[in-house]
C-alpha cells in the first residue's frame, strides 16, 4: 500500500489505521474524509524528536495551519507540545477556542490589517512574522498603544526556486512574499525593524515553497540565510537569535514519489546547517520549522460515493461521485496527484481506465484523470488517499454543496472532528 497505515481486510475493504472504509462511509455518510491521529502524532514526534536531536535544544517544529486548521488539530498539537504558526484571525480564533497557548504562535500573512493586528495583541500572540515595511509601522504603533513590545521575525526571501509548481513556490525574488535580501531591501527593514522601540527583532524567517522532496534547496535557502546573519553581525553588530526555516518538504502522494524519511532528511540539513553556523562564527541561533502537509496529508484519505459510469467509445471513461472540487479543488486549481482506488472492492483487477469526475456544474471538476480500477458501479466507495492537506482547508461551498463531515480514527473507535455542513448552514448568514 501507499503507506504503512493503510491496508486491504479479509473482505477487500480499504481500511487505514486498521478502521474498515467502507463501514466507515455507511455510519458517517459521504462524502467522508477519515483521519489516522496515531499517523499525525508519529509525524509530529519524528519532527519534534528529530530537530531536538540535530539542530539543538530549544529547536522544534511549528505545524502549519494553512494545511489543516481545526479545534481538534490544535488540541493535538497542544499535547504533542509544539508550536503553530498562523495565517489569519480565523485561524487564530480556532487556536484560541481549543485553548491552545498562542503565546507559541506565530503569525504570517503579508497583508494583516489592522483588525487582524489588533486581535494578535489582544490574544498574546507570541511572534508576528512581518511581510513588509508599512506592517512594522502598524505593529509598533499598536504594541504601543497596548503597552507592549510585540516579538517580531522578518520573513526573507532568500531568491531560491526549488523548481516545484509554480503556484507553491514562494522564495524567489519577485515573490509576493517577505522582503528580498537580493535587492537591499533587507538590510533596510532590520535596521528600520531595530530603530523601533515597541518592537523586538528576534530572528528571520524563510520559505522557499511545497512538495519539495531533494535537500539541495533547503541547505541553500540556509546557507543564504546565515551568509546575511554573518553579514548583519559583522556590519551592524546584530545576531538573530531565531532562524525559522519554514516547510515544504514533500509527500509521497503516488507510487512514483518517494516516501521521504523524515528524521533522516533533517539529520543531513542539521549537519549542513551545523556547519555553516560554526564555520561563520554567528550565534547559534534557534531552528525552527513549519511543516504542515508532512504532518497531516498521509494521516487521511477522503471516501466518496459512486455515482455511476460514463463511457465515450474511442475517447474517455468517466466515474462520477458525489464530491469534487468543493472538497479537494487541488486537481483543478494546479493538477496536484493522487492515488484513487475502489475501496469497496479492493481485490478485483483495476483494469477500468477512467477520469473520477466530480458533481459540480463545471468542466474542470475532476479529481484525477488515467486512473486504474476495477469498474465502479452506482454506490461503490471510491478512495483517494493522502487528503489531510489543503482539503478540507481549502474546501468551499461552490454550488451550495455542504461541506464534508471529518471523522478521526484512534485505538480502533472513530468520533467526529467536523460535523458534516447540513442546508441550515448554508443559509445561516443569508438575509
Amino acid at each position: 500500500m501507499l503507506h504503512k497505515n493503510l491496508g486491504v481486510n479479509e473482505m477487500g475493504h480499504l481500511t487505514i489505521a486498521g478502521a474498515d472504509t467502507v463501514e466507515l462511509a455507511k455510519e458517517y455518510g459521504t462524502p467522508l474524509m477519515v483521519m489516522d491521529e496515531e499517523r499525525i502524532r508519529r509525524n509530529i514526534r519524528i519532527y519534534k524528536d528529530a530537530m531536538e536531536r540535530y539542530f539543538g535544544k530549544g529547536s522544534y517544529p511549528l505545524i502549519a495551519s494553512k494545511a489543516f486548521s481545526c479545534k481538534y488539530i490544535y488540541r493535538v498539537a497542544s499535547e504533542e507540545k509544539i508550536g503553530i504558526d498562523l495565517v489569519s484571525s480565523g485561524e487564530l480564533y480556532t487556536a484560541v477556542s481549543a485553548g491552545f497557548d498562542v503565546s507559541n504562535s506565530f503569525l504570517h500573512g503579508n497583508n494583516k490589517t489592522d483588525a487582524d493586528i489588533e486581535y494578535a495583541l489582544e490574544c498574546g500572540v507570541g511572534h508576528f512574522v512581518v511581510d513588509n515595511m508599512t506592517e512594522l509601522d502598524r505593529i509598533d504603533d499598536m504594541a504601543r498603544e497596548h503597552g507592549a513590545v510585540q516579538p517580531i521575525l522578518l520573513r526573507l526571501t532568500p531568491g531560491i526556486d526549488p523548481h516545484t509548481h509554480a503556484a507553491i513556490t514562494t522564495g524567489k525574488v519577485d515573490s509576493k512574499f517577505g522582503i528580498a535580501i537580493e535587492t537591499g531591501q533587507a538590510d533596510e527593514a532590520v535596521k528600520y525593524a531595530l530603530s523601533k522601540k515597541n518592537i523586538r527583532l528576534d530572528g528571520f524567517h524563510c520559505h522557499i515553497g511545497s512538495q519539495i522532496f531533494d535537500i539541495k534547496p533547503f541547505c541553500d535557502a540556509a546557507r543564504l540565510m546565515i551568509k546575511y546573519m554573518v553579514s548583519l553581525r559583522d556590519g551592524i553588530g546584530y545576531e538573530a537569535d531565531i532562524l525559522n526555516l519554514g516547510g515544504g518538504i514533500g509527500v509521497k502522494y503516488i507510487e512514483s514519489q518517494p516516501e521521504v524519511d523524515y528524521a533522516a532528511f533533517i539529520e543531513k540539513m542539521a549537519e549542513y546547517i551545523n556547519a555553516e553556523v560554526a564555520s561563520s562564527g554567528i550565534k547559534r541561533p534557534v531552528i525552527i520549522m513549519e511543516p504542515g502537509r508532512s504532518i497531516v496529508a498521509d494521516s487521511c484519505l477522503t471516501l466518496y460515493t459512486v455515482g455511476g459510469t460514463k463511457e465515450i467509445p474511442g475517447f474517455k471513461n468517466y466515474v462520477s461521485i458525489d464530491g469534487g472540487m468543493p472538497d479537494n479543488p487541488r486537481y483543478a486549481l494546479y493538477q496536484s496527484d493522487y492515488t484513487v482506488c475502489l475501496a469497496s472492492r479492493m481485490n478485483e483487477k483495476a483494469d477500468f481506465v477512467c477520469t473520477v469526475a466530480g458533481r459540480c456544474c463545471e468542466s474542470g471538476d475532476l479529481i484525477q484523470e488515467n486512473v486504474a480500477l476495477p469498474k465502479p458501479v452506482r454506490g461503490d466507495i471510491l478512495a483517494v488517499l493522502v487528503t489531510g492537506a489543503y482539503n478540507y482547508s481549502m474546501a468551499s461551498n461552490y454550488n451550495r454543496i455542504p461541506r464534508p463531515a471529518v471523522v478521526a480514527v484512534k485505538d480502533n473507535s472513530s468520533f467526529t472532528v467536523i460535523k458534516r455542513e447540513t442546508f441550515e448552514d448554508l443559509v445561516r448568514n443569508d438575509v
